[in-house]
């Protein structure tokens, strides 16, 4: 009204009011537009207002109105006329009059617009909000369903044993896992060079990692060197929708979706392992998780299981401890602390998508904000370095002198975080401990303070304590919750404190590609070595394979290694064709 009233005044030549909404049998004059000519003291000419029958009729009748209030004054006055003033505020009234009545019209006219009901839950219709207010690529898991344990889903050849978010997105997963499969050549090379063999063959794995394009890969290569699989999702944010439908299509008992409750994530776990008349013989795990169920849940399950391979930081301290008190019944192989995971994965992949997961997210702008990293180890490192390099002034706490010189040889400032926490902008964790940022803190940040997670778990963050009555939760976009406290301030918290890279963007599907690489080696070692190879321990990746891994990457940047000559072989002591290195060296 405010834009209309500037048009009346300024000029009435531009002035056109809208016609209103009809329907048939409204009883409004559907006739051709009228000119009326108005006279005034702006306007000593006369203009040609164009008017909609419907607008002249309210104009008759304004002017009726008006001619009646204003009789009195006009007979009091030397003769001046009013019609000029008198035109002015007819048009203004009528115009008004039209607006008023065109908006009810619309609302009358939405409101007879038909409803779609059904039964929704709380949540998803906050789900179907967050998605509609967010148009990134996650938003498909926002979909306003019911929880995918009430539906019986099959895919076109009958087979049931799945439970995803939909099926019908399969086409789509399918073009992301071929996408996926362009950026890791050393996966595909694998297959062809062992698909002969099937090295894999009799391997029943269960495994439980982060379900996203590049570990769809991994599952169907194994599939291709004989193994069965069946798969859950070891975080509950990370799970790409489309590409479990492509699973499940291609015949892959899978079971997650992306936001499942908690229950439903032990359920998932729970459909992988407890299978009628299929029971696993090796476990491919990421965070200790499914490890952690077999052994409270089904530890019979053990007597027949050869080994398990684990990659996260969290999954491997949990089998360090379990090895230490002897509660560990099998081999186990630590992916994590192999050179290909601590040095491409932890490392690079970190640097690339700590950026991307705060951009989705936050839209923030790095450049002068304070930010600390807790934590300087592979992935600690990599998060310094690409914040470091937009502009931020980082801040670094640590518990371990050796990393911690090394932060300060890098220029980074080692601090305590309660030096520092009244004044920083972010805080990044990914030590792999727990309340890392506990309470404490966090009522003495600043307003709009961003909190997220790095690690494995979401333990790093004290999220119990903000789980009080005095607390307001408040979900602004997928994955991205503010929590305010009673004098108004307010923090940012991502992924509700898991992972937040997988949880919130992707990950560069090249260094997935070396991880998964190094996962397949690392299941047909321990399932193929020979009885007695290894014992109920954690152990490191061979030398070998890791080298191996690494040579398999190389062709990808035209790169061309230099070859030992014997006598330079004989002084080293070393083989031609490795491995290079001892098992102690630290790259």
């Amino acid at each position: 009204m405010a834009e209309e009233h500037e048009q009346t005044g300024a000029s009435l030549e531009d002035l056109r009011l809208p016609e209103l909404p009809s329907e048939d049998g409204d009883g409004l004059d559907r006739e051709a537009e009228v000119d009326i000519s108005l006279t005034t003291e702006e306007n000593p000419k006369g203009l040609s207002l164009q008017c909609s029958p419907n607008l002249l009729k309210m104009l008759k009748a304004a002017e009726s109105r008006w001619t009646q209030q204003c009789e009195p004054q006009s007979r009091d006055t030397d003769g001046g006329d009013t019609s000029e003033g008198g035109t002015e505020e007819l048009v203004t009234e009528a115009q008004k009059t039209d607006m008023q009545i065109q908006f009810t019209d619309q609302k009358q006219e939405f409101n007879k617009r038909p409803t779609k009901t059904g039964r929704r839950s709380l949540s998803c219709s906050i789900a179907q909000s967050s998605a509609d207010s967010n148009s990134s690529g996650n938003s498909d898991s926002f979909e306003d369903e019911c929880s995918p344990r009430d539906k019986l889903q099959k895919n076109s050849k009958g087979f049931s044993d799945f439970c995803i978010k939909n099926i019908k997105q399969a086409d789509f997963g399918r073009r992301e896992i071929e996408i996926a499969q362009q950026e890791m050549e050393a996966l595909m090379v694998l297959r062809k060079r062992a698909e002969g063999e099937k090295p894999l063959a009799g391997a029943k794995v269960v495994g439980c990692t982060h379900i996203t394009a590049q570990t769809a890969v991994l599952i169907e290569t194994l599939s291709v060197l004989g193994a069965q699989c069946r798969w859950a999702s070891c975080n509950i944010y990370s799970t790409q929708n489309a590409v479990a439908a492509a699973l499940a299509e291609g015949g892959t008992p899978v079971f997650a979706w992306k936001g499942e409750p908690k229950d439903d994530f032990w359920w998932c776990i729970e459909q992988c392992v407890s299978a009628d008349a299929w029971k696993p013989n090796m476990i491919l795990d990421d965070g200790g998780d499914l490890t952690h169920w077999i052994y409270k849940k089904h530890p019979s399950l053990f007597k027949k299981i050869k080994g398990i391979i684990e990659e996260s930081v969290t999954g491997v301290y949990r089998l360090y401890q379990m090895s230490k008190a002897g509660k560990l019944c099998v081999p186990a192989m630590n992916v994590n602390d192999s050179v290909t995971k601590q040095k491409f994965d932890n490392l690079y992949c970190c640097k690339e998508s700590i950026l991307d997961g705060l951009k989705r997210t936050t839209d923030v702008m790095f450049g002068g904000k304070q930010v600390v990293v807790c934590g300087y180890g592979e992935v600690g490192k990599g998060c310094c370095a690409a914040l470091k390099a937009l502009g931020a002034i980082m801040y670094v706490t640590e518990v371990d002198p050796i990393c911690a010189l090394q932060a300060c040889m890098d220029g980074f400032r080692l601090v305590k975080l309660s030096e520092v926490v009244r004044q920083i902008d972010m805080v990044i964790t990914c030590t792999g401990n727990k309340n890392v940022v506990g309470r404490k803190y966090m009522d003495q940040m600043k307003n709009g303070c961003i909190i997220c997670n790095m690690g494995h778990s979401n333990t790093e963050i004290d999220l119990a304590s903000l789980r009080t009555p005095e607390l307001k939760w408040e979900r602004v976009r997928p994955q991205v919750d503010h929590v305010t406290w009673p004098d108004g301030k307010r923090i940012i918290l991502l992924a509700e404190g898991h992972l937040l890279n997988l949880s919130c963007s992707t990950v560069p599907t090249f260094i997935l590609s070396i991880t998964a690489t190094t996962q397949a080696l690392a299941l047909i070692e321990l399932y193929n070595a020979p009885e007695g190879r290894y014992k109920q321990d954690v152990y490191l990746l061979p030398k070998k394979m890791d080298e191996y891994v690494a040579s398999l990457h190389l062709p990808t940047f035209e790169a061309h290694l230099t070859e030992l000559t014997d006598e330079q072989a004989r002084y080293l002591g070393l083989s031609k064709h490795g491995p290079f290195k001892p098992s102690y060296y630290r790259y």
